[in-house]
């Protein structure tokens, strides 16, 4: 990617979790690249093919006040780590009055985060993997764990325990997402452990059954298909036992329809 952002839709967005979406919608503007390289990316088009259009700080901006006009709750900033400089600018340029929630892959560097203290309300990570071999097969990520949980833990103390408004959105705090994998309970398990050893109660849990096998994932044999409702429960049970407070999907958020349009 070039130093300039490239961006692939602008527009309020009702999937994201009730507290970031709320009744008005969560002002998404999604970005083209990501750090990750998964074979099972729901939006390649855009983190594989870089389907967009390249704009200016200043053009980011103006994306940030029409959002905010349209009377979201939120500007959410998807998938932006590799245009942390141009985010950092258009900032500057014009801050929204209401939350910046930063949406990223959790495959985050110390020095984007550390750009970004003071301007980020609420980060959304993921954290996909309990071991690295994992993320190498499935993402490209040499490293993981490390790295991901050392990004959520300077995220916790950026913008410190969940807050809420009278509305119930949230307006400042961690949601950390995780989605289950089919033929991979094993991992979402040791995944939520790592979760409650390390954040507790710093943090919620977004569990999300969500995937589809789309982009590579019909290369590999294991996770050619949608999880089941046995491997769901599965997981969501390990949630409970362990306490963690958060969100969790219906079985029917797994359909293509979801996928958003990148047509700008």
């Amino acid at each position: 990617m070039g130093e300039l952002p490239t961006v692939a839709r602008v527009a309020p967005h009702f999937g994201e979790e009730p507290c970031i979406s709320g009744t008005n919608g969560s002002g998404t503007v999604f970005f083209s690249g990501c750090t990750l390289d998964c074979v099972f990316c729901q939006n390649h088009e855009i983190s594989h093919d870089n389907k967009g259009r390249i704009i200016t700080p200043a053009e980011l901006a103006d994306c940030y006040k029409r959002l905010e006009q349209q009377g979201v709750h939120n500007i959410n900033l998807v998938t932006a780590d590799h245009f942390a400089h141009a985010v950092v600018k258009s900032l500057e340029i014009y801050k929204p009055r209401i939350p910046i929630v930063y949406n990223c892959s959790g495959y985050t560097s110390p020095h984007t985060l550390k750009m970004l203290d003071g301007l980020v309300d609420v980060y959304l990570p993921d954290f996909k993997y309990s071991n690295d071999a994992l993320a190498i097969r499935f993402s490209s990520a040499p490293n993981y764990v490390n790295t991901a949980t050392s990004a959520i833990m300077e995220m916790i103390f950026q913008v410190g325990l969940p807050k809420f408004n009278d509305d119930g959105i949230m307006t400042k705090g961690v949601i950390v997402r995780h989605l289950i994998l089919p033929s991979h309970t094993r991992n979402s398990i040791e995944v939520l452990n790592i979760i409650k050893k390390m954040f507790d109660n710093q943090v919620l849990l977004s569990l999300m059954c969500q995937y589809i096998p789309m982009g590579r994932a019909n290369e590999f044999p294991k996770i050619n298909r949608k999880i089941t409702r046995r491997e769901y429960d599965k997981v969501k049970l390990e949630m409970t036992r362990l306490g963690l407070d958060g969100f969790t999907q219906e079985l029917s958020s797994a359909d293509e329809k979801y996928v958003p349009v990148w047509d700008f």
